[in-house]
């Protein structure tokens, strides 16, 4: 279940990330060393993310996933790797929060879309979501909680 969805103007922002193109039943096997990647790069360089890790995706998923995954960051970093600057785009956004699993979101993205469909908003093809818990602490799946982020047009 999601909270009720609200139409937001996004702010752009600063991030590190690492873009990956890969069959969605791989995500598990490519993300997390993705993040830990991220985070090795960010503490070699005394770089504290400035906020929750996200992913953001270029197109809608077909076979393929072709998002990049990160934290939004104060400064430009030193590239590194598959570690890049990037941005989370200044964006017209419908924006919600799924609380739950992980799992869920499976079900929590067509809701969201359910509702920018029926209020006939145009849609771009790009979305992101913000993590807003770290699962190191909260114990309790059910108590993650999900920002949703479903880029539309004017």
């Amino acid at each position: 279940m999601i909270s009720t969805p609200r139409i937001v103007g996004s702010k752009e922002q600063a991030t590190a990330s690492i873009h990956l193109n890969i069959p969605g039943r791989d995500m598990p096997k490519y993300m997390d060393p993705a993040i830990q990647e991220i985070l090795k790069a960010l503490a070699d360089q005394g770089i504290k993310p400035a906020g929750p890790m996200f992913s953001y995706h270029h197109r809608r998923p077909s076979d393929t996933f072709d998002f990049e995954i990160g934290f939004p960051v104060a400064m430009a970093i030193k590239e590194t790797g598959r570690v890049k600057n990037s941005k989370l785009p200044a964006e017209r956004v419908v924006r919600s929060v799924y609380q739950g699993p992980y799992e869920g979101l499976a079900q929590a993205w067509p809701e969201l879309q359910t509702w920018v469909r029926a209020r006939k908003h145009s849609e771009i093809g790009r979305f992101w979501e913000c993590y807003l818990n770290d699962p190191r602490e909260v114990k309790d799946h059910n108590a993650y909680l999900t920002e949703l982020n479903w880029v539309i047009g004017e």
